[in-house]
């Protein structure tokens, strides 16, 4: 059985990783890599497990995580259809079964907020795990005066926790930020599209997605 163990011990899966990381750091854009893809997968299965979905629909929503930015190596533009293409063509050489392929591929091919659409729930988990991962460690430029808009925001973050509530109504995103670096409004003017997708993704799961930025309830 292919599992999100064996997925991250794959050679070739890893390489796209890392090359589509490295395409991303010359274009300028924030980290990609192992410490992104893993953190993505464990909030996705959070989501599913907390939410009551099996361990086999768990295990495939971690895979799509991990697997879900490997098309950058191909192009920034579009990158989740043709990461989707190119799990498709990895999953399927390892022999994974057409039903589990088909429910991977369809997360990674709706993840961006450009194209993407919650149509399934390990598609919708990847969509609140994916853009929940706003963080310092992120940002490859370390020279504060020269940030751009996205590193200001990211850097700015100093804390985040995604959470379920208790009664598995609510699923909260908290950030605390350093207006050091970046105001609420700069967040926004960055992450408008992602939050609204995310609100879209919690709908489908049953629940409400409430955006809370320095202990203030934003969304």
């Amino acid at each position: 059985m292919i599992t999100y163990e064996t997925i991250k011990q794959n050679e070739n899966i890893r390489t796209y990783i890392q090359k589509a990381d490295r395409s991303l750091g010359k274009l300028g854009f924030t980290e990609h890599n192992f410490a992104h893809v893993c953190m993505v997968a464990e909030n996705c299965g959070y989501i599913l497990e907390t939410l009551g979905y099996s361990e086999h629909e768990v295990d495939l929503a971690k895979i799509a995580a991990y697997m879900h930015d490997i098309g950058n190596v191909v192009n920034r533009s579009e990158h989740s259809q043709s990461g989707a293409l190119m799990a498709f063509r990895l999953l399927a050489n390892l022999d994974m079964p057409a039903d589990d392929i088909a429910e991977i591929i369809t997360a990674i091919g709706n993840h961006d907020e450009g194209t993407g659409t919650p149509v399934s729930p390990i598609a919708a988990a990847l969509i609140l795990a994916d853009k929940s991962d706003v963080r310092r460690s992120r940002v490859r430029n370390q020279d504060p005066t020269t940030f751009d808009i996205h590193d200001r925001v990211n850097y700015s973050v100093t804390k985040v926790n995604l959470k379920i509530n208790e009664d598995k109504t609510l699923i909260k995103l908290k950030l605390n930020i350093d207006p050091h670096y970046c105001s609420v409004m700069d967040y926004f003017e960055i992450f408008m599209e992602r939050m609204i997708l995310c609100r879209k993704a919690a709908d489908y799961l049953g629940l409400q997605f409430k955006l809370f930025i320095n202990e203030q309830q934003l969304i």
